[in-house]
């Protein structure tokens, strides 16, 4: 794979460890970015992910975006051969992503002290459900456990029913990110002061309450617990989902101007005018009458004429969309978020499109996602092994 010079990250080696989502989404996104991206997995098994939700011709469809711009070296890193082969390609990397359970790279003999050694330099991150340090340290933790201790999976759902999940693996995702800035930070510090390597160390729970907003800071000041409000938006008023003849819509029509131009919409100008409501705070007292009063309107009418009387009055509101509204959305297909993919198999899919969009060094899909062990000969040959010592290894079972 040759450096791209025009995009942001040409000539970054990065080596990712560990498998399913938190690691590789941030292998993932270097890797559009023009990173070199060795992903090193297991003999035989590969990443689970391989395997995921629906396949085709065995392979999951959600690998094709997580891995592509990787290439994919089968190590067996239980194996002191495999450990060995790591070392040397960590030795030339740039960035280490690992999300094993802490303590598992340190048993074998590639923790922070055994590699910063062989690289100076490496920036390593290490996601993993707790973190490197504290009391829950050694805890087994995925990312729906980190969205329930982050504070997320408490605010989700209606109130008094069963907390229920986003739907996606927002926890693992939200670290992944974190991990990325991260990365970038230490580069930077690198790059432009010097610096020596260092390690990132993101856990799934602390990525998740990193965004939860005003939650801990209204406990602290007022007591306060904020509790499950189904759509709605607590405290900020009117903002939440309303039925209309065929669906519901979301409205989010809680700026003061914004709220006087959708209650005029709504035909209500009385409460467009009301002194008490032109405020957020008057708004929320009086939420349940505002939203009656949307929702009278919304239901009589479908949600193309409800977006389009909102559109035109400029009061935000979209549609709850599905795969396949987003797979037919104009607006996905003109900023090129729907891309299509021919798999190593040869199969077309479409997949997400690359974020964020960068003007003068954008990200690209330079290759499509490889089978278990594509490039271990290749990247092998170019850390130095000649074909007789590959060989011997494949021999032993320590590579694939």
């Amino acid at each position: 794979m040759n450096p791209d010079s025009n995009t942001a990250l040409a000539g970054l080696k990065v080596v990712e460890m560990g498998q399913l989502i938190a690691g590789p989404f941030c292998g993932k996104t270097l890797g559009e970015f023009g990173a070199e991206v060795v992903k090193i997995e297991a003999p035989g098994s590969g990443d689970p992910l391989r395997n995921w939700r629906l396949l085709q011709d065995g392979t999951s469809v959600w690998w094709q975006v997580q891995s592509r711009n990787k290439r994919s070296v089968a190590i067996d890193l239980r194996a002191a051969e495999g450990q060995e082969i790591a070392r040397r390609l960590i030795a030339e990397a740039d960035v280490l992503i690992e999300n094993f359970r802490p303590g598992t790279l340190e048993g074998w003999g590639l923790g922070w002290d055994d590699l910063r050694r062989i690289n100076p330099g490496l920036v390593m991150l290490r996601i993993s459900g707790y973190g490197q340090t504290g009391p829950y340290r050694d805890l087994p933790g995925f990312g729906a456990i980190g969205e329930a201790m982050g504070g997320l999976r408490h605010l989700t759902g209606e109130p008094g029913r069963v907390p229920v999940r986003v739907g996606v693996s927002i926890g693992d995702t939200l670290a992944a990110l974190h991990g990325t800035i991260g990365v970038l930070l230490a580069l930077y510090h690198r790059k432009v002061h010097g610096g020596p390597g260092q390690v990132i160390d993101v856990a799934l729970h602390e990525a998740v309450f990193n965004v939860m907003e005003s939650l801990l800071p209204e406990y602290s000041a007022f007591g306060a617990v904020r509790e499950a409000a189904g759509s709605a938006l607590p405290g900020i008023a009117p903002s939440n989902a309303y039925r209309c003849a065929d669906g519901y819509v979301l409205v989010a029509g809680n700026g003061d101007s914004i709220f006087r131009r959708l209650m005029e919409v709504v035909g209500r100008p009385d409460l467009a005018s009301a002194p008490d409501l032109q405020g957020n705070a008057g708004r929320v007292a009086r939420v349940d009458e505002l939203d009656a009063a949307i929702g009278a309107w919304t239901l009589s009418r479908t949600i193309d004429e409800v977006l389009r009387l909102l559109g035109a009055a400029r009061v935000p509101a979209g549609r709850v969309y599905t795969a396949k509204d987003i797979h037919e959305d104009p607006h996905y297909r003109a900023r090129d978020m729907i891309l299509r993919q021919v798999t190593r198999d040869g199969h077309a899919v479409d997949v997400p499109g690359i974020v964020p969009k960068l003007s003068g060094t954008p990200g690209s899909v330079r290759s499509s996602a490889p089978r278990l062990g594509d490039d271990t000969d290749a990247v092998l040959r170019e850390a130095g092994l000649t074909a007789e010592q590959i060989a011997l290894l494949r021999s032993k079972g320590a590579i694939a």
